[in-house]
């Protein structure tokens, strides 16, 4: 089996290589700069880092998650609030990025001291950080007149959409060629098809952070929440599904939630969500999530099924989960033991030859790896460390992967295949190719939960929900079959 093959579409943090070759690390030259007052020693400093670990991440193609985790495991020095300055405004660099690569980067892909500050002021005004005195020092560094900075502040306060960001964006920088389509790659437009007039609303989704999603599991939700309340923790529910909630933007670590530690909180985005709700688990059946990860729908089945059980007065299913990565796995065993969820085990891939028997599952679920363009909000460096290749490669594995799946499928069984991805060629081209070669299996007509209307290939857009972007297609095997 090849190393990508049952890589999860939800773990989009680990879709790149650990090891890449170091680049050379770029230093900020910040000879010519007048420092006086502690809030702009903060401000450089803050400067400083955030060039070279924005740098680093374009320069080796890696996820800046990874990238920024192993920067604060190395420089412990760094408390809540630096954290929070150095990735909040990682992430808005990343996030504005289609607009500032404009203010002319050197050979090397890398910004002058000037530019650099250009960025960083511009980014703060867009994201509408709270650190007013860093903003003020780097505004200062990048020689911005104040006339400027309240023209564009005003452009963005008479419109907060991202045509006023886009406003404001110009007003700071005079970058006046500037599109809002610009915030997404070219590639993105030409692998990701959309309505016309959905264009601004899905920029407009993919500018701005998502809330934390959750769900509740083994507890009625209304009772979760007044838990929470009482911890001073809001928890807003969805009319989509019953057991669905948002912690929105709260800084919560969930490690010392009571509720999280016995189980009862699941961490999952409201598109992810869709999957499971898709696919329906009954309290009988017994199901094969085919890659993993580490585990995220293999528990939202579970519950499922445990929900089923409470009105049907009985639960013999199963799961059985598979992946690639042995560390995955164990992660998938210490949140079903944190959950304690029953019926769930392991079997590991091992080779191209099905880990499972074939022909004995009720359902499969194949969430398959892909260029994660629908987790974008949540990770929007990959949006300018990738390259078209990132869909273009997918679609032969994903193909393989689906193919391969179908084995265990039963006669009357569900097949289900899911991705983060929006490109049609890793979506519905890859379910229509399948099918061509599949007559035992037919599309199922199921309906959108945010909109409504049914078709036979569901895509979830980030901003019909406030949610990252997924796509799903459910399959019936014929009983003759």
């Amino acid at each position: 089996m090849t190393q990508n093959t049952s890589t999860s579409a939800s773990d989009a943090s680990i879709k790149h290589a650990a090891s890449v070759k170091q680049a050379p690390k770029a230093v900020l030259n910040t000879d010519e700069l007048e420092v006086n007052s502690s809030s702009e020693k903060r401000a450089l400093s803050y400067a400083s880092t955030l060039y070279g670990l924005f740098n680093q991440i374009l320069d080796t193609k890696q996820p800046a998650d990874r990238v920024l985790a192993n920067y604060f495991r190395e420089h412990k020095k760094h408390g809540s609030k630096d954290r929070r300055v150095i990735r909040e405004s990682l992430f808005g660099l990343f996030r504005w990025w289609g607009w500032g690569q404009q203010l002319s980067p050197d050979v090397n892909g890398h910004l002058s001291a000037d530019n650099w500050f250009m960025l960083l002021s511009s980014t703060a005004l867009l994201e509408q950080h709270s650190w007013q005195d860093i903003r003020n020092a780097w505004q200062g560094f990048a020689k911005l007149k104040s006339k400027r900075i309240t023209r564009s502040e005003q452009a963005l306060t008479t419109d907060p959409s991202v045509n006023g960001k886009l406003m404001a964006f110009k007003e700071l920088t005079d970058l006046t060629e500037c599109k809002i389509e610009d915030l997404l790659p070219k590639w993105f437009w030409q692998h990701c098809h959309i309505n016309q007039e959905d264009t601004q609303p899905l920029i407009e989704a993919m500018s701005s952070r998502p809330p934390l999603w959750a769900r509740v599991q083994k507890q009625s939700r209304d009772q979760l929440v007044s838990e929470l309340a009482k911890q001073g923790i809001e928890a807003t529910v969805t009319p989509h599904f019953s057991d669905a909630f948002s912690l929105g933007f709260q800084s919560i670590n969930l490690n010392e939630v009571a509720q999280y530690k016995q189980g009862k909180i699941e961490v999952q985005d409201l598109g992810s969500q869709v999957i499971g709700q898709i696919c329906q688990p009954k309290a009988d059946e017994h199901w094969w999530d085919t890659c993993s990860g580490a585990g995220g729908k293999t528990l939202q089945l579970r519950s499922l099924m445990y929900q089923q059980a409470n009105s049907s007065n009985g639960e013999s299913g199963s799961i059985t989960s598979s992946d690639i990565r042995s560390h995955a796995l164990e992660e998938l065993k210490k949140r079903a033991a944190r959950a304690k969820f029953a019926g769930i085990s392991i079997a590991k891939w091992q080779s191209d030859a099905l880990p499972v028997k074939e022909n004995v599952f009720d359902g499969v679920l194949v969430d398959a790896p892909c260029s994660c363009t629908g987790t974008w909000r949540r990770n929007p460096d990959m949006r300018w460390i990738d390259t078209a290749s990132a869909i273009e490669d997918k679609p032969v594995l994903q193909l393989d992967i689906l193919t391969r799946s179908s084995k265990a499928v039963t006669a009357g069984g569900q097949l289900v295949y899911a991705t983060c991805s929006l490109a049609f060629a890793e979506n519905q081209a890859v379910v229509n190719d399948f099918l061509a070669k599949h007559p035992e299996f037919e599309l199922v007509e199921i309906a959108h939960p945010f909109r409504g209307e049914t078709s036979q290939m569901l895509t979830v857009w980030p901003q019909e929900a406030n949610s990252d972007g997924m796509f799903v297609a459910k399959m019936v095997k014929a009983q003759s079959a």
